[in-house]
């Protein structure tokens, strides 16, 4: 962690808008080692609320096993719990919420409440047909999860482990061409609200998430450090 960019109390909260495949993890990753912010999604938060037994957890569960859909103000109870937590004093990046402008402007209000807001909103930017290429060629190592690709990262070895010398590789079953397509589709209709919301709010800035990981990596650092003020 670069301990010289700690020295402000500043809680920083970030939103990172991107299609599956855009990187957002990995550089999710590396804004925690850099800068101490933490990673929170949807789906982890709703887990550890189930598995703790909270409040909102309980309630969460409830729906779910229901087979219905979370509420929003289930989701936000969460993420306030969440929020409260030691380890997000530096700040947190949000992946996969808010996913509508209603709850953009309820992570607004609830923000606001303890004099915070969103200081970046920052739209990963792909092309969808290399999106697709990226995407659909992708397999794992099924011994020991190691990643690969059938263009960018073939093993030393074809059908064998550089890793580990497994050979059981896994490709998952919705990474194919046709869904991909279908899931950019989708994401690019959910979030264009979102995009123009923060836009407005002159907290949207848009990086080139096509571009190599450490060349997207530096302008993710240079968007924060300069909200880190």
């Amino acid at each position: 962690m670069d301990g010289a960019t700690l020295t402000t109390a500043k809680t920083v909260n970030v939103i990172l808008l991107g299609p599956p495949g855009a990187g957002k993890g990995t550089q999710a990753r590396m804004l925690e080692e850099k800068f101490g912010l933490v990673q929170l999604s949807t789906g982890d938060l709703l887990r550890a609320a189930v598995a703790a037994g909270t409040e909102a957890g309980k309630e969460a569960k409830a729906v779910m096993e229901s087979g219905g859909l979370v509420s929003d103000e289930i989701v936000l109870a969460i993420l306030k719990d969440r929020l409260a937590e030691d380890d997000v004093k530096a700040g947190v990046i949000l992946d996969g919420f808010p996913r509508t402008t209603a709850q953009a402007e309820a992570l607004d209000e609830m923000l606001a409440a303890s004099d915070q807001g969103i200081d970046a909103a920052i739209s990963l930017a792909v092309d969808d047909e290399a999106m697709v290429e990226r995407i659909s060629g992708r397999f794992t190592c099924g011994s020991c999860g190691e990643g690969y690709h059938d263009t960018f990262k073939k093993p030393a070895i074809a059908g064998t482990c550089d890793k580990c010398g497994g050979t059981d590789m896994k490709r998952r079953a919705d990474d194919n061409a046709e869904t991909v397509r279908e899931r950019l589709k989708a994401y690019h209709a959910q979030t264009a609200p979102l995009i123009t919301y923060y836009d407005k709010k002159r907290s949207l800035t848009e990086i080139n998430a096509m571009a190599a990981i450490d060349e997207v990596a530096s302008s993710l650092e240079t968007i924060v450090k300069r909200v880190l003020g």
